[in-house]
This record gives structure tokens, sequence and C-alpha cells, in this order.
């Protein structure tokens, strides 16, 4: 048996998380303890999953993998307070928790969010444990890019409380080569850091094509669909902007939203109220289902926000269409228009450009049929060179093997 690995991390499935049970049951295969210590599922809605309900500890088995769920205030909406309350109350039961019930972990392995590296930091002092913490968000940028907190003193002391983090973590994996350089610039040691891209999640990409989605375009149309969350950081009212001007420009192309997030109910409105005919909003399926769903597309959009941080930053689907074999229309710069960029898998845009975005999903529909399968092949086999779960996993495997 290798070492015993605690992955703490907010979300687990049956949320939708990159690192989540799929990562976990690598890990197992590979001979590693692992328990996954999480909250109660409410992600992306802020209510409870149906069949779960809030309490101290509720524990399941799944392939392996032993997960304890801990409670939490349960919000996802634009209210900071709230979002706050929900960060804050699940470091504090992980904190409790895993101080004086869980059997001790060689290694704490924490996904993303700074309370949880500060608790990450505590546990280990009290129990010995090394602590590799996996950024996938640049705090306090990211909080002040997406106007979640704009009080420069609240920036501040996020700020000091990740250098508290950064200081006790053994090992700092990063998802891009700009948050390695970002972090570099910010004094961490470069003997520290590890890049290790992010993967997709393949076992759902696997779905068979012929899933149904009520309310999805007909054939006849070009599709270009974006899948997941809807926030600030994804600014997507340039896309709507560019929808109004494809409806002149190129009538056949319909796109096609799918997910949910604080952003998508003023979306619809917007939408509804130009009116866009070309614009379709759909729920959010399960992960069972999304694989399916990406493959009625013709093409798959990308779309953030035009700030210096969003350059650093490759927003998970980026893997997930590139992995499903798809075209990517990549309204995006830096690191993510860089990776579709050497994969030859797609066009770029400028974003929250309406017009170049038209310009670009123009350029896509008017591609061969041949040309954009060619594509979408591409993006598909530097996945599985470069990206993939097995190349990610194994990256992994030699960083918890190799800290102290």
């Amino acid at each position: 048996m290798r070492k015993r690995i605690l992955l703490l991390s907010q979300w687990f499935e049956p949320e939708p998380i990159f690192k989540g049970l799929l990562f976990a049951r690598e890990l197992v295969q590979r001979g590693f303890a692992v328990e996954v210590v999480t909250g109660f599922p409410n992600y992306p809605t802020g209510k409870l999953y149906p069949g779960y309900s809030m309490s101290w500890r509720h524990r399941e088995v799944i392939d392996g993998v032993e997960i304890t769920r801990l409670p939490l205030y349960p919000s996802h909406d634009a209210s900071a307070p709230r979002r706050i309350a929900t960060y804050a109350s699940f470091a504090l039961s992980a904190l409790v928790y895993c101080a004086f019930q869980a059997k001790r972990p060689d290694v704490v392995y924490v996904y993303q969010l700074p309370t949880l590296g500060f608790v990450a930091g505590l546990i280990k002092a009290l129990r010995g444990s090394a602590f590799v913490f996996d950024i996938q968000d640049i705090w306090p940028d990211t909080l002040r890019a997406t106007g979640m907190v704009g009080r420069e003193g609240v920036l501040r002391a996020v700020d000091r409380a990740l250098k508290w983090v950064y200081r006790r973590a053994d090992k700092v994996v990063v998802l891009s080569p700009g948050f390695r350089r970002l972090l570099l610039d910010r004094g961490v040691p470069p003997g520290k850091i590890e890049l290790i891209y992010n993967w997709s999640p393949e076992t759902s990409l696997a779905a068979p094509r012929e899933v149904e989605v009520a309310g999805f375009p007909a054939d006849g149309r070009f599709r270009i669909l974006f899948a997941g969350n809807m926030g600030k950081a994804q600014a997507l009212d340039a896309v709507l902007e560019a929808a109004a001007r494809l409806e002149s420009q190129c009538p056949r192309i319909q796109l096609v939203f799918i997910g949910g997030g604080v952003e998508t109910d003023r979306l619809k409105a917007v939408a509804r109220d130009r009116p866009l005919s070309n614009v379709t909003f759909l729920p959010r399926v399960g992960m069972d289902q999304i694989g399916g769903v990406l493959q009625k597309a013709h093409a798959l959009l990308i779309h953030v926000k035009a700030d210096p941080l969003f350059t650093i930053t490759i927003p998970g689907k980026t893997q997930a269409y590139m992995a499903i074999g798809k075209p990517i229309l990549a309204a995006v710069r830096g690191d993510a228009a860089d990776l579709v960029r050497q994969a030859q898998c797609g066009l770029e845009a400028t974003p929250e450009d309406a017009a170049s975005i038209a310009n670009a999903a123009t350029a896509l529909a008017s591609l061969p049929p041949g040309e954009l399968e060619a594509m979408g092949q591409r993006g598909k086999a530097y996945y599985a060179a470069n990206l993939s779960v097995a190349v990610g996993v194994d990256r992994f495997a030699s960083v918890f093997d190799n800290v102290r």
C-alpha cells in the first residue's frame, strides 16, 4: 500500500467537478488509500441535491474510495456574504473533522479553495501530514476580477492569508504556465511549484451519442454550444451581442447555452427581450449525459472575461472540448488559446468582442465538414498525449510519493 491521501474538496460528485471521483478512483487503483472529505452536494444551485439531508457526518464508499460528507451553509448566488459563509462553514467543519476524527493521512491534498489551504496548514502543524495545494483560481485576483469582493482591505487580507498557505504547503500544483509565472513573481520557490494540466471527466464524456435533450435545436442549424457555469467570469453578454450580429450575418448558426449559474436568469431575460431567435438556453444535465450533449454540437465555445487574470487561466471546458473531439471557438487569450493553437483544433476570437466572436463563428460554419472533423480529431489526439487522466494522475502520484 502506498501513502494514505486525504482529498479535501468542498465539491465532489454528484456535483460537477474535474478532480472528483475519477481522480480518487485512479489513485486507489495505483495503490493509494484515499479518503475524500467534502460537503453535502449543492453546487451550482445552492440547493441540496435530492437524496441528501444535512447532518454532521455522512459516509459512503464508492469503488474503494471512502467519502465523508460534512455540513456547510449551502449557497451559490451573487451574494458575497453568503458565498463567504459557504466557504467558511465548510472550512470549520473540515478543520474539526480532520483534526480530531479522521485517520491520520500521510498527505492532505487540497483542491482549490484558500480556506481549505488554511485548514490543511493547521492539520500539517497538528498531525504532521504533508500538504499539497492544488490551485484552480488565483486569489485574491479572481475575487477582484469577478467583482465578488471589491474592498481593497479585504483583498489584502486574503493575499496575506494565501502567502501563509503557500509557505506551509509542501507542493503547490498549478494548471497553467501563467499560474506558475505569477506564483514565482509572488515569491513561491520554483522547486515547490508543479505544473499539472487539468484533464476532463473522461467517463462522462463517453456517453452515447443518442442522448435526447428537450428543446435542443433541430438539424439544419450550425449549432455552437457553450456548456457549463454562466457567471460573471464568463461575461456572456458579448456572446449574446454576437448572436444579434449573426442573425443577419449567418442566420443558420444557432448558439446553445446549457448549464446554470448566477447570471443565467439575467442572460435569458436579455435574449428574450431583444429578442434573439438564434439563442437557446437549456438546463444543466447530469454528468452521465454531458458527453452525448456535446456530441450534438458542430462546434464548442469557450468565452471568459477580457481580464489579464484570465490570460493565465485555462477553463476546465477546454480539456473537455478537446477530449470530445469537436472544433473549438476559443474566445480567450493566453494559456487556453495557446493549447487550442498548439493542437490546431479550432479558431480564435477576441473575448468580449462581439464582432470578433461573430466572425469566428461564421468562419467555422463555412468550413467543409471534413475540415471540421479533422480539427476535432487533432484536439482529441493532443488531449490523449498531453492532458489525459492517465498523464495527469501519474504526475500526481509522483508528487505524492516524493513529498516528505
